[in-house]
C-alpha cells in the first residue's frame, strides 16, 4: 500500500500547483510569509484523521465527537486536522487529542501520503471535505453532528464518501426518501454515540418539576427553517410558566443569541424578559451543554431538531411535546415520525399549551409509544451500547481496507491541488 502511496504522490507532485510549492520548499523561491503549515516529510502519526475544515462558528459540530474520539484514540491513534486556524484555537485545551492545521492542499496531501492514515472522520458536509476526499487510501467515513428530521440531515454529498454512519431505521428510510440512485450498502447504523458521555448535571437540584423551552435557530433557508420562537415561543413560554409547582428553563439553540432575524431576536427578548420577571427558580440558558441539563428536566417542550430525539435516546421515560410552525400535521407527521408520538403544538392549539402540558404531567399517555420510536431512531439497547457499535465499525473498516489494499494495484492520483 505504501509502494502505491508513494506512486499517487508522484502522480500529485507532477502538477503545475505541486510544483510551484515544492521548489518554493526547496528554496528555489525567496521565501514569503507561509500561507499555511509546511508539511514536508514530518511524521504526525495516527490510524484515524477527524477532519474539520469549517471555522469556529461550526465547531460545536466536532466538539460533541471529541469524548468518543478520546476514546477511539485509545485503540486507535486519532488526529484532529483543521482547515481553519479559529477553530483549532476553539478546541485547543478542550482535549488532549493530537491536532494540527493545515490552510493549503498541497500540504495537507504532502500530511497524508506520508503518514499513510487509514480511517477519516467527517462531522459535516464542509466543502473543502472533497479535498481530503481526493486522498483514496484511506476509508472517508461521514458521521455527521446529530440525528434530527431535519431535511439538511441528509444531502447528496453522501454519495461522496465510503460510508455513513447513521443513528438507525429513521435515517435509513430519511436517505431512502431524499436521494435518487443512492446505494444504501453505504449505510451503518450505529445508534448516537456522543449521548453515551457521561455529563456533570448543569442544573440546580429542584423539588419543582423542571419545563424546559429548547427551540432551534431559523435555519439557512426556509425550507430548513424550523423553530418556533418567533410564531409561538413567547405564548409557550407563558404557558409554562403559569404551569404551578414548576420552574421553567429556557435553552435556545446557541446561534439564536447572534441571530440576524429581527423577529426572532424580539421573541428572544420578550422570553428573556418574561423570565427574568418572573424571578427564582426559572432561569435561562443561552450557553452551555443541553445534554447535561436533560438529567433534570421532566418536561420537553422543542422543534423539530436533534434536541427532541436527544431527549428521546436519553430520557424516553420523560414526555416530550413538539412544535410545528407549518401547522401541517400529516406533512409533520411524515417528516418527523417522532411526531406521532407526542403532542404537537401549532397555530391552531398554542392556545391551549398550559392544558397540554399540565395533561402530560399528570397522565403520560404517550410513553409506549416513544418506547417504540426511540428503537425506531436508535436501534436497540440503552446507553452505551451506540458507543460499542462505533467503535466495532471503525476497526472493521479499517481492517477491511487494509485486505483490500494488499490486492489493489491501480497506481495513479486524481487529487486536484486548485482550492
Amino acid at each position: 500500500m505504501k509502494a502505491w502511496a508513494r506512486s499517487q504522490a508522484q502522480a500529485l507532485v507532477r502538477s503545475r500547483a505541486w510544483s510551484a510549492t515544492s521548489s518554493w520548499i526547496r528554496g528555489g523561491r525567496k521565501r514569503g510569509r507561509a500561507a499555511g503549515h509546511e508539511i514536508h516529510g514530518i511524521p504526525v502519526r495516527a490510524e484515524v484523521v477527524a477532519y474539520f475544515g469549517d471555522n469556529a462558528e461550526k465547531i460545536y459540530q466536532l466538539t460533541q465527537w471529541l469524548p468518543i474520539l478520546e476514546r477511539l484514540n485509545e485503540d486507535r491513534p486519532v488526529l484532529l486536522v483543521f482547515r481553519k486556524p479559529g477553530a483549532l484555537r476553539a478546541v485547543k485545551g478542550t482535549t488532549h487529542l493530537p491536532m494540527i492545521f493545515v490552510r493549503r492542499f498541497e500540504d495537507l496531501a504532502t500530511l497524508y501520503f506520508d503518514n499513510d492514515y487509514k480511517l477519516a472522520i467527517y462531522v459535516n458536509n464542509g466543502v473543502t471535505n472533497f479535498q481530503s476526499l481526493s486522498y483514496s487510501p484511506m476509508v472517508h467515513v461521514h458521521v455527521n453532528h446529530g440525528e434530527s428530521d431535519k431535511i439538511s440531515m441528509v444531502s447528496n454529498q453522501a454519495k461522496a464518501y465510503d460510508r455513513t454512519l447513521i443513528a438507525g431505521q429513521a435515517a435509513l428510510e430519511r436517505h431512502r426518501a431524499a436521494l435518487l440512485d443512492f446505494d444504501e450498502s453505504k449505510l451503518i447504523a450505529v445508534g448516537r454515540p456522543q449521548l453515551d458521555v457521561p455529563r456533570e448535571p448543569e442544573l440546580a437540584p429542584s423539588a419543582l418539576r423542571t419545563l424546559m423551552y429548547a427551540p432551534t435557530w431559523e435555519g439557512e433557508n426556509d425550507s430548513n427553517n424550523y423553530t418556533s420562537i418567533d410564531l409561538y415561543g413567547v405564548e409557550i413560554v407563558r404557558a409554562l410558566l403559569a404551569v404551578p409547582g414548576s420552574r421553567v428553563i429556557y435553552k435556545p439553540h446557541p446561534r439564536v443569541e447572534s441571530t440576524h432575524d429581527a423577529a426572532i431576536a424580539e421573541a428572544d427578548a420578550q422570553i428573556r424578559e418574561l423570565i427574568e420577571v418572573a424571578g427564582e427558580p426559572h432561569s435561562v440558558k443561552m450557553q452551555g451543554d443541553i445534554l447535561a441539563m436533560f438529567a433534570d428536566v421532566d418536561l420537553l417542550v422543542t422543534d423539530i431538531s436533534s434536541v427532541g430525539l436527544d431527549f428521546l435516546y436519553l430520557r424516553p421515560e420523560s414526555p416530550l411535546v413538539l412544535t410545528d410552525r407549518r401547522t401541517d400535521t400529516p406533512e409533520l407527521h411524515r417528516e418527523a415520525p417522532i411526531s406521532r408520538s407526542t403532542p404537537v403544538i401549532d397555530h391552531e392549539s398554542v392556545g391551549d399549551v398550559s392544558a397540554m402540558v399540565r395533561a402530560q404531567l399528570e397522565q403520560d399517555d404517550h410513553v409506549d409509544e416513544r418506547s417504540r420510536m426511540r428503537t425506531f431512531y436508535f436501534g436497540e439497547g440503552g446507553i452505551g451500547t451506540s458507543t460499542t457499535a462505533f467503535l466495532a465499525t471503525i476497526s472493521e473498516l479499517i481492517e477491511d481496507r487494509a485486505r483490500k489494499l494488499e490486492v489493489f494495484t491501480r497506481q495513479s492520483s486524481s487529487m486536484e491541488a486548485t482550492d
